[in-house]
């Protein structure tokens, strides 16, 4: 899956999550493609969506490549004392796709937590592995805490938000 379609699918996935307020396309500059989340205690996060694949050409029109979804797993608790860590928003989001029943996705997983974990300081994000062999990295970017900033404006990543 490319990103401009992975992007619609993110939000569209992410609207139907329990404790998502609002998901909507996000970009800028050096990063095309994002979404920006809102989760329902207002606290926001800003993900860029980027991608790898060894044989997909894009000057060729996209050819979905469909298996077997990935078993659906439990939906992880997002909030601690009502706010959300990056380990959280990881376990959240992976578990929103997985559960997503997308029938492109073979695999995805949390960067800092879970069966996949790469080092203990590997920047926070998702990634998703697709029947086609493409790749789609969810990396974390900016956070925002419930009523912090003028209209919501991103802030460095937190460590609770």
């Amino acid at each position: 899956m490319r990103p401009a379609r992975f992007q619609e699918f993110a939000v569209e996935t992410l609207m139907k999550a329990p404790d998502v307020q609002a998901a909507e396309p996000w970009q800028e500059e050096g990063r095309p493609f994002g979404v920006h989340i809102t989760f329902t205690t207002g606290s926001q996060l800003w993900a860029a969506i980027t991608a790898a694949s060894t044989s997909d050409k894009y000057d060729r029109p996209e050819v979905p490549v469909m298996d077997e979804p990935p078993v659906e797993v439990p939906v992880p608790e997002l909030y601690e004392d009502g706010k959300i860590t990056p380990a959280r928003a990881e376990q959240y989001l992976a578990a929103m796709f997985t559960n997503a029943g997308n029938a492109e996705i073979a695999h995805v997983y949390a960067y800092t937590s879970g069966e996949m974990a790469a080092e203990p300081n590997t920047h926070p994000g998702v990634g998703l592995v697709f029947h086609s062999e493409s790749k789609i990295f969810i990396l974390f970017q900016h956070t925002a805490r419930a009523g912090q900033g003028k209209g919501g404006q991103p802030f460095d990543l937190q460590s609770a938000f």
